[in-house]
């Protein structure tokens, strides 16, 4: 499969991948912890079908040690006891946070505060980001169909 798009290689889509980019770079830096950032990074890509985030995110947390297990039960997670409740309620955000449409509302009052209990502010300003870039990076590659499986860890870090 070839990738309709190269927005490496055009000068206006160029720019505006590399502000997308640090955009990414500063989330990464974010205080939210690197395992929640993965674990969420995926199961939004999971929800979205987007193949080369689903093969990015699970290639860069299990070079940063995240154990398979907890990776192969991400799609799952409501039904799995490896996952934190702090990463429970982040998961279950990013899910009504990416199916907006479905979820006629969005991120549920009950959810929200549940996310308070276990995230300090900048935590959650980071969680918001990062649901919201995970959408958009999703959205980008599936228009496009930018293939997957061929990522390597830390190639756009």
């Amino acid at each position: 499969m070839d990738a309709r798009l190269n927005f490496f290689t055009s000068p206006n889509a160029g720019k505006a991948i590399k502000h997308f980019m640090a955009a990414g770079k500063a989330l990464k830096e974010s205080p939210l912890p690197s395992a929640t950032q993965e674990l969420v990074a995926l199961r939004v890509s999971q929800i979205n079908g987007c193949a080369v985030c689903i093969d990015m995110h699970t290639k860069d947390a299990a070079a940063a040690g995240e154990a398979p297990v907890r990776l192969n039960l991400v799609a799952a997670w409501r039904e799995a006891t490896v996952f934190t409740e702090a990463e429970r309620v982040a998961l279950e955000l990013a899910e009504q946070g990416t199916r907006v449409a479905d979820a006629a509302g969005g991120v549920s009052d009950e959810v929200w505060a549940r996310a308070v209990e276990h995230y300090d502010e900048e935590q959650l300003i980071a969680l918001v980001f990062l649901v919201s870039f995970m959408n958009t990076a999703n959205r980008l590659n599936i228009i496009t169909q930018q293939p997957a499986g061929d990522y390597e860890v830390g190639q756009f870090h």
